[in-house]
């Protein structure tokens, strides 16, 4: 197994991809939204707004200029817990501030495709980053593969994921009415 390192020193993928960056999650939640304002507002029934000038932002649609494309799946419990409502709120920002395509699966149908039970991000179909990721929901590393059977196992899942995936808009609206 490739030697954990900290998420901060694969930040440099996001700038140097050439055509896609996809990440699949599948965690309930993540331990960096709980400690937010942002989640702390929308727990408290404010949604997350746009932040148009949020690093992240900027990058994606730099990227996008240049032709790279960012995409996710996340995948959702039924009903979902109160850290994917948030991502689900925060896609429609995400989206309307940098035009990342984030899609939501519900995790009984990720079952069905066989879906890895991990995080990773996935560079040009080439670079893998998969997550490790503690009880607590930290992040306690990644580790980085550029070659290889687990290579192609993400491109194979990103392949299975996306097309069976809805736009996160669409499945915030269907929870909406059911609350």
């Amino acid at each position: 197994m490739p030697a954990l390192v900290p998420l901060e020193d694969i930040t440099h993928l996001f700038g140097e991809f050439q055509h896609t960056a996809f990440r699949l999650e599948t965690r309930r939640g993540y331990a960096t939204d709980r400690a937010g304002a942002r989640f702390q507002a929308f727990v408290h029934g404010i949604d997350p707004a746009p932040e148009p000038d949020n690093a992240w932002h900027v990058n994606v649609r730099e990227k996008a200029a240049q032709g790279g494309r960012f995409s996710r799946v996340r995948i959702i419990d039924e009903p979902p817990t109160d850290g994917q409502c948030f991502l689900m709120a925060s896609a429609a920002a995400n989206a309307s501030a940098s035009g990342e395509d984030i899609r939501v699966l519900a995790r009984t149908e990720a079952a069905h495709p066989e879906l890895p039970d991990y995080d990773f991000w996935l560079f040009d179909s080439r670079t893998l980053v998969r997550f490790h990721i503690d009880e607590q929901d930290v992040t306690t590393g990644v580790d980085v593969v550029d070659a290889g059977r687990d290579v192609l196992a993400a491109c194979r899942a990103r392949d299975r994921a996306w097309p069976l995936a809805s736009p996160s808009s669409e499945a915030r609206a269907r929870v909406r009415s059911s609350a």
